[in-house]
């Protein structure tokens, strides 16, 4: 396989990028349909559709300039630029069809060049079908430029493009200067035929006209300077068209009637002052076209399977090989020839315009994506030397080109996405070692990420808090041994808030711990995958436990808004990291974050089937955030057929009090919890309360306790003590939450 996609004997400039753009601009659709055009749609009609036409492409070229000047371009020409900015696997799919829709050109512009032989066919010396006629011509050109291309490549399709080039000039000026078919003939912008075709149909039908800009784009590999090469020669070829397009429209309208453009698809040939000349300017246009096709099909298939795209690995080498002397695509050609032919037998002008209308849409709409998602990501490594170019204007092109092909054939458009999703997913899965859709949206989420939290930031700033919702974080050294305290953050976190999930690495900062801190995020990302997770994970290395928390509680955390509420967790077994919690607790008090303890044992979560939540008198502050855990819990979808209970102990001479207030708060917050599943449990004699939630919370899967920080310094056996209860999460509040 080559190491290039470059010829080595690349000399060609910005004139060469123009003469194969403007072949292809002013071809086969401005002799043969634009007097249809005029015909269904009128002038005005006809005017709309250049400019909506323009609207696509000079967007598509400003951003096509832009892009070819950011990076170094080689062979392949538009695949190469798509590739590049959305990754291979995007390129790819885009690549292929970008392809298809050039060697299927090759094939229109040659069926167009035999529609100039009609005026031939009646000077014939024998009869014959005018349709089997014009179809030897088109085979035999074929042949013969087939044979031609694979000999001599891009230098005499080159050459033979200059003096075409010319020609077409001079065909139109003979145009120009004739004069009109019929005297009186005024000049009207919506003067059409009865029940002619409808806008979009002739507009899909007039499309291929605008495709130019792609064909100048294909020799970047034969180029000497591409980044100046390509963006004076596309913006030079699309004005030039531009103008010429409005021009003949003007002079088409004033010098023949709607029916006799609709009747003669050579009506330029009876207004030309000599017309002869335009079967002639039609014959050069589209050979120069087929020539152009022809030259860019074979770039584009040798970039795809340089770049490995498709799953077949002989086939890649074999369509990326090239003449050894200048690298031309022999074998990329001969594919696309066999493809020319097909179509060519097909013999539909208008069919043909329409497939390649799609496929030209996509990739026109694909290119101003990428220039303004390059342009919204801000990245620092887009640093394209055109400055001509504004987001608004590649935004504009995407998404009219977009529209524009489901206006155009929605069967169609629908077809092409679906073939495109498809041979992205293939691609995909032949080549998962490569990046895909994240590449292309990586540095867009980053902008929009951090714009949002700039956004809630400002408007929260000085906003009271009026519905409590969980910006929890959670400081471990225990990661890779228990899963309990992980679990509780992502369940916690899951929809209605934002969970951090730091892993602790007691040391100092060196080189060698900062190592290690980057293989344990590594490992905790990996571990999180399986779980489907949505916490953001981090590590943080300190000297202290103490000097850790006291800088996260301190971190305003990437959600834009700061954390409310921070989590612990201990073995039931082993207490020992419970010290973490209870000695740092003026730190949480003086920042007023919410504190939960999760008391971890080997029964874990359970069957996630129950939740219990306790409330007593003495702690009954806790209660509604208590409450609210139980219920954001209970939302996840590995929650989901849990019940949740709640339990009262409140001397017997307050049960009736708090149970109308209870039940009042749990009806006002619209809680899923049943009157039946809240229990009152008057505390007896010497009963304690954790005896009594021992015994009623046996099976539970998760316990939910409120509890006093002052009471546990003096007692910390009031969070360990619960035999063989399954986990259980000790909740503090900083102060009263609305639910």
């Amino acid at each position: 396989m080559q190491k290039t996609l470059t010829n080595p004997n690349a000399g060609f400039g910005a004139m060469a990028v123009f003469m194969t753009a403007i072949s292809t601009i002013l071809g086969a659709i401005l002799f043969l349909r634009f007097g249809y055009a005029i015909a269904n749609v009128g002038l005005g009609g006809l005017l709309a559709i250049i400019v909506i036409g323009h609207i696509v492409t000079i967007p598509t070229a400003l951003a096509v300039a832009e892009i070819a000047t950011n990076q170094r371009v080689q062979g392949g020409g538009a695949y190469y630029i798509i590739s590049r900015s959305f990754g291979l696997n995007i390129g790819g799919a885009i690549g292929l069809a970008l392809y298809l829709s050039q060697a299927i050109s090759v094939a229109f512009y040659i069926i167009a060049f035999g529609e100039a032989f009609d005026p031939v066919i009646e000077y014939l010396p024998f009869e014959i079908d005018p349709l089997l006629f014009k179809k030897i011509v088109t085979i035999v050109l074929m042949s013969i430029l087939s044979v031609v291309v694979i000999l001599r490549g891009a230098n005499i399709g080159m050459k033979a493009l200059y003096g075409v080039v010319v020609l077409l000039f001079v065909s139109i000026g003979f145009f120009l200067a004739g004069k009109p078919m019929e005297e009186g003939i005024l000049l009207t912008f919506n003067n059409t035929i009865e029940n002619g075709d409808t806008f979009f149909v002739v507009f899909t039908i007039i499309f291929p006209a605008f495709t130019g800009i792609a064909a100048g784009l294909g020799l970047s590999g034969d180029l000497k300077d591409p980044k100046r090469a390509i963006p004076r020669g596309t913006l030079l070829a699309t004005i030039v068209g531009m103008c010429v397009y409005i021009i003949v429209a003007f002079k088409l309208a004033s010098s023949a009637t709607p029916q006799a453009m609709q009747d003669n698809q050579l009506i330029m040939a009876e207004i030309s002052a000599w017309g002869p000349i335009i079967p002639i300017g039609l014959a050069a246009a589209c050979l120069s076209s087929a020539i152009g096709s022809l030259l860019v099909a074979p770039r584009t298939l040798q970039a795809i399977g340089f770049d490995c795209i498709l799953p077949f690995d002989n086939f890649n080498n074999w369509t990326a090989k090239g003449r050894e002397s200048d690298n031309e695509p022999i074998n990329g050609s001969i594919i696309t020839i066999f493809i020319a032919f097909f179509f060519i037998i097909i013999g539909d002008v208008d069919f043909v315009a329409e497939i390649i209308s799609m496929f030209f849409m996509i990739t026109y709409g694909f290119i101003c994506l990428i220039s303004f998602l390059e342009h919204f990501a801000s990245d620092p490594s887009y640093r394209p030397t055109f400055k001509y170019n504004r987001w608004y204007f590649s935004l504009i092109g995407a998404i009219l080109s977009f529209w524009l092909m489901f206006q155009m054939k929605w069967a169609y458009a629908a077809l092409a996405t679906v073939l495109m999703a498809m041979t992205y997913y293939f691609i995909t899965i032949a080549n998962p070692e490569r990046q895909g859709l994240e590449k292309l949206f990586k540095g867009v989420v980053f902008q929009l990420s951090r714009q949002i939290q700039i956004f809630v930031q400002r408007a929260t700033k000085d906003e009271k808090e009026a519905h409590w919702r969980p910006f929890a974080i959670c400081v471990s050294e225990d990661s890779f041994k228990r899963q309990a305290a992980f679990d509780l953050l992502r369940w916690i976190c899951y929809k209605h808030g934002f969970g951090t999930y730091i892993h602790f690495i007691k040391g100092f900062l060196t080189k060698d711990t900062h190592l290690e801190s980057q293989q344990i995020l590594k490992r905790l990302i990996h571990q999180s995958e399986g779980s489907k997770s949505r916490l953001y994970l981090d590590t943080i290395i300190s000297p202290s436990y103490t000097s850790a928390i006291a800088q996260v509680i301190q971190l305003s955390g990437i959600s834009g808004k700061g954390n409310n509420l921070i989590l612990f967790e201990f073995s039931r077994t082993n207490p020992e990291s419970l010290k973490h919690a209870l000695d740092n607790y003026q730190l949480f008090e003086a920042t007023g974050f919410d504190v939960c303890v999760l008391n971890s044992s080997y029964k874990g979560f359970g069957y996630k089937r129950e939740i219990h939540v306790w409330i007593s008198a003495k702690d009954f502050r806790n209660a509604n955030l208590m409450i609210l855990l139980a219920y954001i819990i209970s939302g996840h979808p590995e929650w989901r057929n849990t019940v949740i209970k709640i339990f009262a102990t409140f001397p017997e001479s307050q049960v009736e009090k708090q149970r109308k207030r209870l039940l009042e708060l749990i009806q006002e917050g619209r809680l899923p919890i049943s009157p039946s599943n809240v229990m009152f449990l008057p505390m007896m004699g010497e009963q304690t309360k954790q005896s009594v939630i021992t015994k009623h919370s046996a099976d539970a899967d998760l316990t939910i306790v409120g509890f006093n920080p002052d009471q546990v310094k003096e007692n910390p056996d009031i969070l360990i003590n619960y035999g063989d209860l399954g986990n259980v999460l000790f909740v503090n509040t900083s102060h009263k939450k609305d639910i």
